[in-house]
């Protein structure tokens, strides 16, 4: 009788890679956590209320000022202020005291995001220019948004050690599909009449997709940015259970060793911040919905 194990093949496909290909795999680790590490340096230099009051303004600009409020609010309660009672020695305390946690799911959310917007664009562009392309990435995307996403996190682990590459890793793998699948699609549903117009004013191939097609095609590919960094920053939580940094740590202590006002805590910062990021990126998309999409050539 023969037996086909596809669970074993898979592990002695790890298994081969992680013998003939450790140093490449030391590479993209050192690589990865060196971004990891300079964004979040950077994030942490200037003092809390600096960086409060910078992404208040930058809600308040691109969304509104409900939103502003609600953020100034948010990110003080995830933040920790102390303040001093008048004639007595107590102080009020308010605030969570997560400041560091919440920079560090940051710099691992935009870092993932990054990764993931570098290869799905692209790949969404190439989908949309080539049928055969289109179809053969489509079963690929289905199998990579379907599998259970603890499952990602066990060649992570053996491939990339444990802590936050691989969690950047799986959560790269699980979020590309939205931003493959919607750029693929904007791009698709420009209307046939303006390319036509761009080529008759002797635009090139290159030039009537960057001056064209993703112009008109934008709000669909940041709706697929917009979905690409919730399903990233969903990832916090079981990223952290490979040793990531951030959020997701007082969530798994929450569950682990039954800290209730820690699990909770932690939960609570991570929508403040899902909220924040989603309604962002909302803003820029429906910005560039409402602008006349410029159509002309150089």
């Amino acid at each position: 009788m023969i037996e086909f194990d596809i669970g074993a093949e898979f592990e002695r496909l790890i298994n081969w890679l992680t013998t003939n290909f450790s140093a490449a795999f030391d590479a993209i680790t050192n690589f990865i956590a060196l971004l990891i590490g300079g964004l979040e340096s950077v994030l942490l230099y200037p003092p809390s209320f600096v960086m409060i009051a910078l992404l208040t303004a930058l809600a308040w600009w691109i969304c509104s000022r409900g939103m502003a409020l609600f953020s100034a609010i948010g990110l003080l309660l995830i933040d920790q202020v102390t303040i001093p009672l008048p004639f007595t020695e107590a102080s009020f305390v308010f605030g969570m005291g997560f400041w560091t946690l919440l920079m560090e799911t940051v710099a691992l959310t935009l870092i993932a995001t990054l990764l993931c917007l570098v290869v799905g664009i692209p790949v969404g562009i190439w989908a949309s220019k080539n049928e055969a392309v289109h179809r053969g990435v489509r079963p690929v995307l289905d199998f990579m948004q379907t599998m259970p996403a603890f499952v990602y996190l066990i060649p992570a682990v053996l491939l990339f050690g444990l802590g936050e590459v691989p969690g950047v890793i799986a959560t790269f793998i699980f979020a590309t599909p939205p931003v493959v699948r919607l750029t693929n699609l904007g791009i698709r549903e420009v209307p046939e009449e303006v390319v036509e117009a761009a080529r008759s004013f002797g635009a090139t191939t290159r030039q009537t997709l960057l001056k064209v097609e993703l112009p008109v095609a934008l709000p669909t590919i940041m709706a697929g940015v917009n979905q690409t960094i919730m399903l990233a920053l969903s990832m916090v939580v079981i990223a952290a259970l490979i040793g990531a940094e951030g959020l997701g740590q007082p969530v798994v202590r929450g569950v682990t060793q039954l800290q209730i006002a820690d699990g909770f805590n932690g939960g609570l910062a991570i929508v403040i911040l899902a909220i924040y990021l989603d309604r962002i990126t909302q803003a820029i998309g429906e910005r560039a919905a409402t602008q006349e999409p410029q159509a002309t050539v150089a």
